[in-house]
């Protein structure tokens, strides 16, 4: 599809496109953070490479492709073919939050290199719980992670990674403040890791094994993504706000359609909040998402201390924005002037209304009317425009006499933020109507939430600006019917006390008894005085580390070292039973849960105890009750899982479509595979988890008939043949034995490389690291 691509400026010829780089070289010398110096931009490398690119492909590029391909190992022979290739690829920098940097440094140190090769950073904003408000939880959460906050203080000193301490923020948040910048490729170990692209960024989620790769110096590898373009026109005004535009894109594209693509925004509407749109296509599956260089980008770098990198980047502009006349594998259209507010949910982020129809969808459905809680924040939704907005709401409602109904959370998005909006009143204001502060963490929107106002299983409903609605996501309640939307919806709604409150036409009544409207919300965008800072949080690791010492006790139930996985045996795999077959959904949430679980992330073996606990078996449609087909008995999947391992019984997991969507977490692949899983067979999988699976060993093959699933009993043997012989783009057969004596086979497929597959012959990528070495 030819879009156009209206925002791509004229292009220059070679020779010109050499003078700029040699002209600005000297000025290109700017380092990527304020934290790095000796680490600078490299603008020109880039630059270089998009040329040699575009000269063997000989069409113009979107604005995707030149980051992703400016950042290519060997752009000269890389073969590139967009849904097909892999590419492999040099990002400048990683980032990991502490829940899955735990298990990302354990590999790094178990692959015995001294020192990290390319900038790192670790940031402390998962392990919070949500209990009584910001500073109470925050000190709680020192004194109960303690042992999980030395080992990633000291790992991160000795091996060269920046520290950012609890209460500095969430981390997509701090990435925005101080390390995104237009151009730069960062992965991280969250799967929101693309909020960046709202600078202009290519940041991409992934598991902890891949985190290792780059962290080693090593090429990473990925599948040539395809390139979703979303025209946007129009401008946002009145009740309708950033978020709506990613909510009526996931209800277009589903949990799915975006998999395996960028999505990249362009078009005259670009001029709105890009992170909160970057940051929830996650939902969709996409690799990430990303626009253009514009002026907003550039004043948010300056109004952030990062006005040299901007200077630089109006330089390369070209390269910044997608080419005139490239095309994308798929076009969405979206007149923001026509565009209502909506709110996704319960159970999925995908399932869309308008916020003027939820009342009645909700009636027909069920769904509790009675808003119980209202909750703002989080890493999509944390910004200071988002913070004021929902405080002019607030106002409006104290102005009257009133106070929010429902109970009412605010989670700022950083230290940064929240020193700012204390500075400027907007903290008072949200506090006055009945809101909480929370710590600058990630809390209620990834399960730390210690909530007492409903018991398990009872039916209710809450509100949020997160990005995520699974299933008990939220609080561990399987009955909360959690709904999705932007900040202003949720403060609205958390006055009104309702999910029937359409504030664009419904009245609320004052403390005096007069009906009154609220008026559309209002902020500033960016603060008219600087940023506060706050508190100073960062932890900058030592010129030299090697005298650190990281310590972790044996005895420890919170971090365990880890031991090499076995290698493959080198013939296929015959007579494995079915541990279970999934029925439905199955996030990375159903196979490893957080919350509570989060506190096990370093310790493998503990964790494990979570293994796809959340799982509806299809046998019984219950959840943790697998029959032991040794014994006989019923019982939960890990211990089914841990008693076929200590028998010498290998097993595997049928799944359905999408299988593994939601978080980056790679322990939903590291479960597995520690208790004696082969092979993950299913319809369809999400992107990083597929990966995930592969990095750890794993088979993680797909049904070629999807109509297959069905053919699987819960009770049969499977036996996977063809390995041996398994290269690259060649199908499996699988052997079906069911308890009858019959046989039957099919087909599975597989994604693999020949580097994957030496991942899977070694036992896992840390072991072929190890091999190499």
């Amino acid at each position: 599809v030819n879009a156009g691509c209206v925002w791509g400026l004229a292009l220059g010829t070679g020779a010109r496109r050499f003078h700029v780089s040699a002209a600005f070289s000297a000025k290109a010398k700017v380092a990527m953070s304020r934290f790095e110096p000796s680490s600078t931009i490299n603008y020109e490398k880039m630059h270089e490479n998009i040329n040699i690119v575009r000269r063997r492909l000989s069409r113009p590029l979107t604005l995707s492709e030149k980051i992703v391909y400016g950042h290519l190992d060997d752009p000269a022979g890389q073969e590139i073919d967009r849904g097909r290739t892999y590419l492999r690829l040099r990002p400048d920098r990683v980032a990991m939050q502490d829940a899955t940097a735990q298990m990302a440094m354990l590999q790094f140190i178990s692959s015995g290199l001294p020192r990290v090769a390319v900038p790192s950073t670790i940031h402390c904003d998962h392990l919070i719980e949500a209990q009584i408000g910001g500073p109470e939880d925050l000190q709680r959460a020192k004194e109960v992670n303690e042992e999980v906050y030395n080992f990633l203080a000291t790992a991160a000193a000795k091996y060269g990674v920046g520290f950012w301490k609890p209460g500095s923020g969430i981390i997509h948040q701090i990435i925005l403040e101080n390390y995104a910048y237009p151009g730069v490729m960062l992965i991280g170990t969250d799967s929101h890791t693309p909020n960046g692209g709202g600078l202009g960024s290519i940041c991409i989620g992934v598991g902890g094994a891949d985190a290792v790769d780059v962290m080693a110096g090593i090429p990473w590898e990925l599948k040539c993504p395809n390139v979703i373009g979303v025209k946007l026109t129009g401008s946002l005004s009145g009740w309708t706000s950033p978020k709506d535009v990613i909510l009526k894109v996931a209800g277009i594209l589903t949990v799915k359609g975006g998999t395996g693509a960028i999505v990249e925004y362009h078009g005259p509407g670009i001029w709105c909040r890009m992170a909160t749109i970057c940051n929830m296509g996650a939902e969709i599956g996409a690799t990430t998402s990303i626009f253009p260089y514009n002026h907003r980008m550039k004043t948010y770098m300056e109004k952030t201390g990062r006005g040299e990198i901007s200077a630089v980047a109006d330089h390369f502009k070209d390269d910044l924005v997608p080419d005139n006349g490239c095309e994308y594998d798929q076009v969405i259209e979206i007149n923001l002037s026509e565009l209502k507010p909506h709110i996704n949910g319960p159970f999925t982020p995908d399932l869309c209304h308008p916020v003027s129809e939820i009342g009645a969808t909700a009636k027909k459905n069920g769904w509790p009317l009675e808003v119980k809680v209202g909750l703002i924040g989080s890493c999509t939704n944390s910004s200071y425009e988002d913070m004021g907005r929902a405080a002019s709401l607030a106002k409006q409602a104290l102005d009257k006499g009133l106070k929010c109904k429902a109970q009412f959370t605010v989670t700022p998005g950083s230290e940064q933020i929240r020193a700012t909006i204390e500075r400027d009143g907007y903290s008072k204001i949200l506090s006055d109507v009945g809101g909480i502060v929370l710590a600058n963490a990630c809390g209620p929107c990834i399960g730390q939430w210690d909530r007492k106002d409903v018991k398990k299983g009872e039916k209710n409903t809450i509100v949020t600006s997160y990005n995520r609605n699974f299933t008990a996501r939220n609080d561990a309640n399987p009955a909360t019917h959690a709904f999705v939307t932007s900040p202003e919806i949720v403060t609205a709604m958390a006055i009104a006390g309702t999910l029937d409150f359409n504030p664009e036409t419904d009245y609320l009544t004052a403390a005096n008894g007069e009906k009154f409207k609220l008026e559309a919300p209002t902020g500033d965008e960016l603060p008219s005085r600087d940023f506060d800072p706050g508190q100073d949080t960062y932890q900058y690791p030592p010129a030299e580390g090697s005298s650190v010492m990281v310590n972790v006790s044996p005895t420890s139930n919170r971090l365990q070292l880890l031991e090499p996985f076995d290698t493959w045996q080198g013939k296929d795999l015959e007579g494995m039973r079915i541990l279970i077959k999934v029925k439905g959904k199955c996030t990375t949430d159903h196979i490893s849960a957080a919350g509570p679980w989060l506190k096990f992330r370093g310790h493998l073996d503990n964790i494990s105890n979570n293994m796809l606990i959340g799982a509806v078996n299809i046998d019984n449609d219950a959840v943790n009750k697998v029959k032991n087909l040794l014994t006989g008995k019923f019982g939960g999947v890990p211990d089914v899982a841990r008693h076929y391992k200590a028998n010498g019984v290998n097993w595997v997991v049928v799944g359905d479509e999408n299988y593994g969507e939601g978080s980056s977490r790679e322990h939903a692949a590291l479960e597995p595979r520690h208790l004696g899983g082969r092979a993950i067979i299913v319809k369809s999988f999400a992107r990083i988890h597929e990966t995930n699976l592969k990095k750890q060993g794993l088979l993680p093959l797909t049904f070629d008939d999807a109509k297959d699933y069905d053919k699987i009993r819960p009770d049969d043997k499977i036996s996977i043949t063809g390995l041996p012989s398994l290269v690259p783009g060649k199908p499996l057969t699988a052997v079906i034995e069911h308890s009858d004596g019959s046989q039957e086979s099919i087909t599975l497929n597989h994604t693999f490389n020949e580097t994957q597959l030496e991942w899977f012959r070694a036992g896992s990528a840390l072991n072929r690291m190890k091999e190499l070495q």
